[in-house]
């Protein structure tokens, strides 16, 4: 078993790019020959292949995840006044299209097992802001590490209470709930193409997936400022596009993603064997029995306040790592406003101070996480 390896990498897009390289080259020399280089033809191609792949009826492409989910928030008319249920254990973006547009973010606490929201937590955040005068708008749980939340008890409080749903899929896209995919579980989703998740193009671009034909024919205006026709604006809108040649780069990789699927899927597998059997005081990931995960990230849990012995036995051989994510939002300084005191979201905190996310990629090798873990082991001891 080796102890250093130089070259490992966190998400190793070099070896999944030669693996690819005539592909994604010649979809990338069919756009330059095409001359057209913003939405048409081959953004129309990725639009429709990540219809029929989620079973959604309608897929919008966009110029990032971010602007996707603030797209999805101007096209339900929220404003200032206007509350957004959503959850602090995850990326910033999530919480800030909500202030962007004057609304406030309702950070309610997560799952212990799979740090997704909270259903309960959302139940009773409702019933608070209810009694409170609040103005409760809609929710978006994250479909983080790249499981599903719980997105059918979600829908149904949403329902009960008429809100709407936006499912942060930026994480989870290819992942199933309940034999469903993600980005199809709900009245609007959005995911990213940024080069690092499991389907990335090589720059920013993001999707957005929906049932609702108008509500699709909003944002497609939406995201070029609103128009309709040339220089016709009948809303307010960003520049929110998906350019062709990263459209190119998605539709290439797509081809294989089902087999990168099946790889991270035995990736996950094989870590969470070494795991068990020489560290089992580290808590692997959890997926529940009704869904798959896509392992955007493999995020174990370092008991005992020891990460940071951990992260140095790593960093000393070579071994990438990172923490997703150290700082829960509603402790993040651009959110002081809220007012949410650190202790307010026990399980949130508690995880931020424990998570630890490992190498993870459909190319990385046994060797790789038999290092991995073999750090991991000498750390703890």
């Amino acid at each position: 078993m080796i102890k250093h390896l130089t070259d490992m990498k966190f998400i190793d897009l070099d070896r999944q790019y030669r693996a690819y390289r005539q592909e994604i080259n010649s979809a990338i020399q069919a756009v330059l020959d095409s001359g057209q280089f913003i939405l048409g033809d081959t953004v129309r191609a990725l639009e429709d292949a990540l219809a029929r792949f989620t079973g959604s009826r309608f897929a919008v492409g966009t110029s990032s995840g971010t602007d996707g989910l603030l797209l999805c928030l101007m096209a339900q008319g929220i404003g200032p006044g206007d509350e957004i249920i959503t959850t602090p254990f995850t990326f910033i973006a999530t919480a800030e299209v909500i202030t962007m547009l004057g609304a406030t973010p309702q950070f309610v606490d997560i799952q212990p097992d799979t740090f997704n929201i909270s259903p309960e937590a959302i139940e009773q955040k409702i019933k608070e802001r209810k009694k409170a005068g609040g103005r409760i708008r809609g929710i978006i749980p994250v479909s983080l590490y790249g499981q599903c939340a719980d997105m059918d008890e979600i829908n149904a409080i949403a329902r009960e209470n008429r809100l709407f749903v936006v499912e942060d899929a930026c994480q989870s896209f290819g992942a199933t709930y309940r034999k469903r995919y993600s980005c199809a579980l709900s009245s609007m989703a959005v995911t990213s193409f940024f080069p690092s998740k499991p389907l990335g193009c090589y720059g920013d671009g993001g999707m957005i997936f929906t049932d609702d034909e108008t509500l699709a024919d909003t944002l497609k205006a939406m995201r070029v400022h609103g128009q309709n026709r040339r220089y016709r604006h009948d809303m307010k809108g960003i520049n929110g596009r998906l350019d062709a040649i990263q459209a190119a780069v998605v539709l290439a990789k797509l081809k294989h993603f089902r087999e990168e699927l099946q790889a991270r899927e035995l990736a996950a597998k094989r870590y969470n064997n070494l795991i068990s059997e020489q560290i089992p005081d580290v808590q692997i990931p959890h997926t529940k029995r009704d869904r798959t995960c896509v392992y955007a990230q493999y995020t174990v849990r370092i008991p005992d306040g020891r990460r940071d012995d951990v992260v140095k036995e790593l960093e000393q051989r070579a071994i990438p790592c990172a923490v997703h994510y150290p700082l829960p939002l509603h402790m993040q300084k651009v959110f002081a406003q809220l007012q949410v005191p650190e202790g307010s979201l026990p399980v949130a905190e508690k995880a931020a101070r424990e998570v630890l996310s490992l190498p993870m990629h459909a190319f990385i090798t046994e060797q790789e996480q038999e290092a991995v873990v073999k750090a991991l082991s000498d750390a703890l001891k």
